[in-house]
């Protein structure tokens, strides 16, 4: 299948730091791609690099073949940004903010309104068009921002935390829409520091850690690595240790040969547990 995003050697430094440590990383057209790592671990130095906002020490970026740091202005239309923080013009209705962005894309007259109404319906905000940004939710924000992102109809889109702040029910709402997107074609490439948000949507996940990709796979596949089955294990003395077995038999048999614990819990694996054991910290955004 064709790559939408190559990585070859990438690195950076700032300041005879190493931000990005060799990085060799490919996403293929259609695909969901989650991309974690704790504070500091590279992620924001990397989306920036593929977003052509900052150019690289050495390596190579191609997306959909197009080189990113020899040819930013074409590579720009090949995909959209839906950032972290707010970026709507909060003096704009959520429709003008659209027809902004169609205009900075040079999108024709006759195609606008078009393309601006589509989008509305699809992200289910048609009937908020004409409402100031400040004066919709949370959750509709971030739908328009996709929205907005989606307008010169790209192949690639990046989602930079695209639920943080958002409450658990709006946060699926937007999940529906990225799966969505997702099944319509868009390769999406996310980072989030919500573990339970990669392992929901992402057909794989990539874990880097102090610059360097240390985790590559399906979500499925690197809990199968590590032990499909947890047991943790409370002590006064130690706190809560956890051991992780491939069945829950020989989860069980190892139980049975306990002493000492306070209280044992035996439960399925997750992608965090992946995470903490390889980075030895929880997911934060960087």
């Amino acid at each position: 299948m064709r790559e939408m995003i190559a990585i070859s050697g990438l690195n950076k430094d700032y300041s005879g730091k190493k931000v990005v440590d060799c990085l060799n990383l490919g996403v293929a057209q259609g695909e969901l791609f989650g991309f974690l790592g704790p504070n500091g671990a590279g992620k924001t130095t990397t989306i920036r690099i593929l977003t052509t906002l900052t150019k690289p020490s050495s390596g190579r970026v191609l997306i959909n073949g197009i080189d990113v740091a020899r040819d930013p202005a074409s590579v720009k239309s090949e995909f959209g940004v839906v950032q972290q923080h707010l970026s709507l013009n909060r003096d704009l209705t959520i429709a003008e903010n659209l027809e902004l962005h169609a205009r900075l894309h040079h999108l024709a007259s006759d195609d606008r309104a078009k393309r601006i109404a589509e989008l509305l319906d699809y992200v289910e905000m048609a009937d908020h068009a004409d409402y100031l940004v400040d004066d919709v939710s949370g959750g509709m924000k971030r739908r328009a921002m996709i929205a907005r992102a989606l307008i010169h109809r790209p192949k690639l889109l990046f989602l930079d935390e695209p639920t943080v702040g958002l409450d658990a029910q709006t946060r699926r709402r937007v999940w529906d829409l990225i799966r969505k997107m997702n099944l319509d074609g868009t390769t999406v490439f996310l980072t989030t520091h919500y573990i339970e948000e990669a392992e929901a949507l992402c057909s794989r996940v990539g874990i880097i850690h102090r610059g360097k990709l240390i985790a590559l796979g399906t979500p499925i596949g690197l809990r199968q690595k590590l032990g499909m089955i947890a047991v943790e294990m409370q002590t006064n003395e130690n706190g809560t240790e956890y051991r992780y077995f491939p069945d829950r038999a020989l989860a069980s048999e190892f139980i049975q040969r306990l002493h000492g614990a306070e209280r044992i819990v035996m439960r399925e694996s997750n992608l965090e547990d992946v995470f903490i054991e390889i980075t030895g910290q929880k997911a934060l955004g960087d």
